[in-house]
Order: structure tokens, then C-alpha cells, then sequence
């Protein structure tokens, strides 16, 4: 199993966090997601290590970014 963190800007409210969590979950191969709201702190556990360009074309696509 892979751990990596990421950090997400621009999230605001909770329907962020449950779209940056819902868009990084279809990623093939994720287990699990966690975002924190208040530090933007972005975790996603895997299988594999994943593609640090397919996070951020999942966070992209939520309409956010990474830092």
C-alpha cells in the first residue's frame, strides 16, 4: 500500500472537500481519500504509488489545484 500527500488551494467548504474527494477516488487503484478542510492537506492511500499528474488532473477536474 502507497501513502503520498498532496496539498489542495482553494477549497472553501465541505462540497469542496466531498468534490476534490469524489474526483481523486475514480483514480484506478485508490483505497482511500481524506482532505482536510482547514490545512488543504490532501491524502490519498493506493495500491501503487500513483502518477503525481493523474492527482492533479483528479483535483484539476474538481476545479481546484495543487500547490
Amino acid at each position: 500500500m502507497s501513502t503520498q500527500h498532496y496539498t489542495v488551494v482553494g477549497m472553501t467548504c465541505s462540497h469542496c472537500v466531498a468534490s476534490v474527494s469524489e474526483e481523486v477516488s475514480e483514480i484506478p487503484g485508490v483505497l482511500g481519500v481524506d482532505v482536510d478542510l482547514a490545512s488543504g492537506l490532501l491524502t490519498v492511500r493506493s495500491e501503487e504509488p500513483l502518477a503525481d499528474l493523474d492527482v492533479e488532473t483528479a483535483v484539476t477536474d474538481a476545479g481546484y489545484q495543487l500547490a
